[in-house]
């Protein structure tokens, strides 16, 4: 049902998980990260509760591989499940059940573990791990979408496409990066979008929180300065050309067609720019209760049947 890579950076330490499915929430369900313990992807027929106490067995000392024996001996439905698994210290552990639907299997080595069930055939795998190693002058989680879009491209799960997750924990409790794309015709596309935000936007404001050791840092002045900007204002927010659809299709009560979206935003951009220049406008010395939108007013129906 789905392919995943579980993985460390063995020179910030960085745990991450990426992962693709043809089953709607993939991230709610099979990923599972603790920072400076380990990372688990729980998939097939899952068993959150194989992910969780294989991190509780990491946490207390067990390596990877008896982590993951144990966890498997005491689930009575070991041959329905499929796990991979990465320790802090970066040994890894994966477990194929004779019952996943084939095709299933693995590999791992240093710092990785690349599994998938319900796949097109073994090059979804093989393809993953070669975007991963030679990718390792990349950040982490640029790795793990590359082995992503790797996998897919090279056949994924053979039923299709639904939904991605990419999730990336550090040094703090919380999580650096924690993306999900759900019911998409081409989520690990979407997620790539996502993420290309998120590092502009998202991830600068998440390294300025406070920590376990500075738990009174305030955030840095260029991050404030980004997050008091318009969203459709900040870097990489024009790159997606539906988000602008949205927009057009909202204000002119329309719904358009998906593949006419070049043509439209050709023809409707002149509009398009207007409400960007007025969205960027600082309206509060002027009216500090009003928070513009351009598209309310048109949607209102009193606007459109001209009634008082």
């Amino acid at each position: 049902m789905t392919f995943s890579i579980v993985a460390r950076c063995p020179r910030s330490e960085a745990l991450g998980v990426a992962v693709s499915t043809a089953v709607p929430a993939v991230g709610a369900v099979c990923v599972y990260l603790r920072a400076g313990v380990g990372a688990v992807s729980t998939q097939a027929w899952v068993n959150p509760y194989l992910a969780l106490n294989a991190l509780d067995l990491l946490d207390q000392g067990t390596n990877a591989e008896n982590a993951l024996a144990q966890v498997l001996e005491d689930d009575p439905a070991a041959a329905l499940r499929q796990v991979g698994i990465v320790g802090a210290d970066g040994q890894s552990a994966a477990w194929t059940g004779s019952q996943c639907t084939c095709w299933a299997g693995q590999l791992n080595g240093p710092s990785w573990s690349i599994q998938g069930n319900m796949l097109t055939g073994s090059a979804t795998l093989e393809a993953m791990r070669e975007a991963f190693e030679t990718s390792g002058e990349h950040s982490l989680a640029e790795r793990l979408m590359r082995a992503l879009e790797a996998g897919q491209a090279a056949g994924g799960d053979k039923r299709g496409r639904q939904s991605a997750a990419l999730k990336v924990v550090h040094r703090e409790a919380y999580a650096l990066l924690d993306l999900r794309v759900d019911e998409h015709h081409d989520p690990i596309a979407e997620l790539r979008r996502v993420f290309e935000v998120a590092q502009r936007q998202f991830v600068p404001f998440v390294e300025g929180m406070p920590t376990r050791d500075v738990p009174g840092r305030a955030p840095p002045a260029d991050v404030v300065d980004l997050l008091l900007t318009p969203p459709q204002s900040r870097p990489g927010a024009s790159e997606h050309p539906n988000a602008e659809m949205q927009v057009l299709g909202r204000w002119l009560g329309v719904e358009f067609a998906a593949d006419r979206t070049a043509h439209n935003l050709a023809t409707y951009r002149a509009i398009l720019e207007e409400i960007n220049k007025l969205r960027t406008l600082d309206l509060s010395a002027l009216h500090p209760a009003v928070i513009f939108d351009p598209v309310r007013t048109y949607a209102e129906p009193s606007f459109r049947t001209g009634e008082a």
